[in-house]
Parts: C-alpha cells; structure tokens; sequence
C-alpha cells in the first residue's frame, strides 16, 4: 500500500523602498509597491487596502519623522493562507509628542493610525537607537 504524502509549498518574498522625502515620494512608492503585490498575485482586495495602509504609515514618517524612511513588503504565503506584513521604518521623531508639524491643519490628519488598524489584522510599533519602526499585518485567503 501506497501512502501519499501532501507537501504544503510556502513562498516567501520580500521587497524594500527606499523613500526620499520629496514632494510624490508616497504616491510613486505606493505605484511600485501596488506592482510588487500584483507580480506576487496578492488579491486585488488586500492591495487596495494594503497600499492605503502604505500610504498612511509611509505619510506620517515623512510628516512627523526623520529621515531615511523605508517601506519593506513582505508575502508569505503558507498552506493557502497569505500574510502580507507592510513596515516603515524611520530615524525617529522630528519634533516633540503632540506638537502638530508647521502648516498642517490638525482637521485634515490625524486618523492614518486608525484607517491602519481598521484595516489591519495585527498592527504594532518597535523603537531602537536607530529609528522608530510601524508595521502592519494583512490577512488573505
């Protein structure tokens, strides 16, 4: 008697995106990125809410952070089930805990970090010498 034997495949990739603060950075990093998740057949549902948690996360490091920021992409995919983990990782904060940046109008921002944890499974925060690290985890099917 034969006995069969099922191998689950898991793939793993893994992107990096340097981003300059200039004016356009977010929109063309979150072009490439939403590129990236096509090539890596994510569904079309987790990228569209995987590139509004990119541009949240990517948009406050470079409204209340240091330089470098860098957006890092990663897909594991596992017996079918795929997560996506979005990080951004920044030098730290430009300015001291609740004061607004200069010119921005505190009615317009301010709800990135709940837009991220609305669509998120699983979302959280890490600090080193180094920087300041938000990341966020999407869930598919």
């Amino acid at each position: 008697m034969a006995v069969q034997l099922n191998t689950l495949v898991r793939e793993a990739s893994e992107h990096v995106f340097p981003t300059p603060p200039v004016p356009g950075a977010v929109s063309d990093v979150r072009r490439r990125a939403g590129a990236v998740l096509t090539a890596w057949k994510v569904s079309p549902d987790v990228i569209e809410d995987a590139l509004l948690v990119v541009s949240e996360l990517l948009t406050n490091a470079l409204v209340h952070a240091l330089p470098p920021a860098v957006l890092r992409l990663s897909w594991n995919r596992d017996a079918g089930l795929g997560t996506l983990h979005i990080e951004v990782t920044d030098a730290g904060p430009c300015r001291a805990e609740g004061q607004p940046p200069a010119g921005i109008d505190p009615d317009e921002h301010g709800r990135g970090e709940e837009i991220v944890h609305a669509l998120a499974t699983r979302y959280g925060m890490r600090t080193c010498r180094r920087g300041v690290t938000r990341w966020a985890e999407l869930v598919a099917v």
